[in-house]
């Protein structure tokens, strides 16, 4: 995938694994004996069963730690490997980047024998975000283009399993809604390169509203605002597992 060529160079130092997050995904898949990670990035997540990654940018493989499962640089949508290769497939905060979200899940479905894991969000749930709601709806609504409903994803899965991943408040992967308690850490540009929708949106789209951020910050008013996230150790952002068995 040609964008995250250009915008995942720093994957490595702001998507690092949340280790609770991590827990409910290994959850989710069981006990596998194998597993093959499908739009797997820098290799988050990935338990030790993966037998192969398989990821289109080789900006992303390049960034996979020493002794990771090797990759194969190859997209979703058409993956060059037998049928039912293994036991489970996984494929987290991907989908909707997918070019064609048909194809992907059947090739996920074709590849695993037993169960397929997806990691995505509720776009309804989402989007309601202080983030988006309150300051990027103009990116929010350039991101709905991309956002996936759950219940399509259900669908096209055979059925699943919907699981809520809450969000801890000093969640170290650096995904869009991982900072909601720790606003700041949206005006940092490293931040930012590492969350798609800032990295695919405009700059004219996101200065405006980033300016108001740090404009409530200064003032305090948004802490005033949202004082009642100052002292909660998690929410639901939205994000959700899907556990399809086959």
């Amino acid at each position: 995938m040609a964008t995250y060529d250009s915008i995942g160079a720093t994957y490595a130092v702001t998507r690092r694994p949340d280790p609770r997050i991590a827990a409910r995904i290994h959850r989710a898949l069981g006990d596998p004996a194998t597993v093959i990670n499908v739009g797997a990035g820098t290799g988050s997540y990935e338990p030790s069963q993966t037998v192969l990654a398989v990821e289109p940018s080789s900006v992303m493989i390049a960034q996979r730690p020493a002794g990771s499962a090797p990759a194969l640089e190859a997209a979703a949508e058409s993956i060059p490997l037998a049928d039912d290769s293994a036991d489970a497939a996984m494929a987290l905060l991907t989908v909707h980047h997918w070019s064609d979200l048909e194809a992907g899940i059947g090739e996920l479905r074709r590849i695993a024998r037993r169960r397929i894991v997806v990691l995505t969000f509720d776009p309804d749930v989402n989007h309601g975000f202080w983030l988006l709601d309150e300051y990027l709806p103009e990116a929010a609504a350039c991101d709905d283009t991309r956002a996936i409903a759950v219940d399509r994803l259900v669908t096209l899965l055979g059925g699943a399993r919907i699981e809520t991943v809450p969000i801890p408040h000093d969640c170290t992967d650096g995904f869009l809604a991982a900072f909601w308690r720790r606003p700041e850490a949206y005006l940092d540009p490293q931040v930012r390169a590492g969350i798609s929708m800032f990295a695919q949106t405009g700059d004219e789209v996101i200065r405006p509203g980033l300016a108001r951020l740090s404009d409530d910050l200064s003032s305090g008013r948004w802490h005033q605002r949202h004082a009642d996230l100052l002292d909660r150790e998690a929410v639901d952002a939205g994000y959700r597992l899907l556990v399809a068995d086959l």
